[in-house]
């Protein structure tokens, strides 16, 4: 939620693969002593696999700087939770996982709810489309991350990938560099500050649980990003905008597993 409050607040001012260099540069030194002390980096059963994935997530992560710089925060944020439709739909095309009716419908549901954010009647936000991309591509990332943290660890799974991303990033970067300036570059630091730890975080747990126990929380993304857009840049998200989120959540929970979450979380509570 904070990364999207930093981008707009940085729009127009720094281009957005500056943005992800700066990000991935300050998310890397704030971690390197612990990447020295403590993570094998040779012990890795991968190597091209970790730059794909770096590569990736650049991609990820500038598309949805440009969305946020663009569009309401709160649209951006809902079209975001697309990503657990999409990668239910990828575990049944790529991974040859079960594709329940009830799943297929939540699916086409999800998109239903998409498509009232993005209200393509009125014409297509070309923002609201960076952010479509960019929830495709995440979890095109979270299907390879769910397959190397089978055989890797969280450690050198999050080293790899800030080691990898910032020399990536550091091309595009360049071609499009301007300095910025200390408030700036104050914002920048705490970026990537927020970006390691939140990388570090939600890699341990897809380690720990299941996506489909993991996915619903990060719903809890809308009403923060929402309140900070209200009380920052003054934005007020539209109905439409709170009903397509409303139902890309309700299929994304379902698709995820939903069912059998809120058995365990009832079953628990008895």
């Amino acid at each position: 939620a904070m990364d999207a409050v930093i981008v707009r607040l940085l729009a127009n001012e720094v281009h957005p693969f500056v943005i992800g260099f700066f990000r991935a540069f300050f998310g890397l030194l704030a971690v390197m002593p612990w990447i020295i002390l403590r993570v094998r980096l040779a012990d890795s059963p991968y190597r091209w696999l970790h730059a794909i994935r770096a590569g990736m997530k650049l991609l990820a992560l500038v598309a949805f700087f440009v969305a946020f710089a663009n569009a309401p925060l709160a649209e951006v944020t809902a079209i975001s939770f697309t990503t657990p439709i999409f990668l239910t739909l990828g575990g049944w095309l790529l991974l040859r996982e079960r594709m329940m009716r009830s799943r297929a419908l939540a699916l086409l549901a999800g998109f239903g709810g998409m498509l009232l954010v993005i209200q393509p009647g009125s014409g297509i936000s070309v923002a609201l489309l960076f952010a479509l991309a960019g929830a495709l591509i995440t979890a095109s990332i979270q299907l390879i991350l769910k397959r190397m943290s089978a055989h890797d660890t969280t450690e050198r799974l999050v080293a790899w990938n800030l080691l990898t991303m910032v020399p990536l990033a550091l091309v595009p970067a360049v071609i499009f560099w301007t300095t910025p300036t200390l408030p700036q570059l104050g914002l920048l630091i705490a970026q990537g500050l927020f970006g390691a730890l939140n990388m570090t975080l939600i890699t341990r747990a897809l380690s720990l649980a299941e996506v489909s126990f993991i996915a619903p929380l990060d719903f809890l993304r809308l009403p923060l990003v929402a309140a900070m857009a209200y009380l920052m840049f003054g934005e007020i998200p539209e109905a439409t905008t709170w009903i397509g989120a409303a139902v890309i959540f309700g299929a994304a929970l379902l698709v995820a597993g939903g069912t059998s979450f809120i058995r365990r979380n009832r079953a628990g509570l008895k």
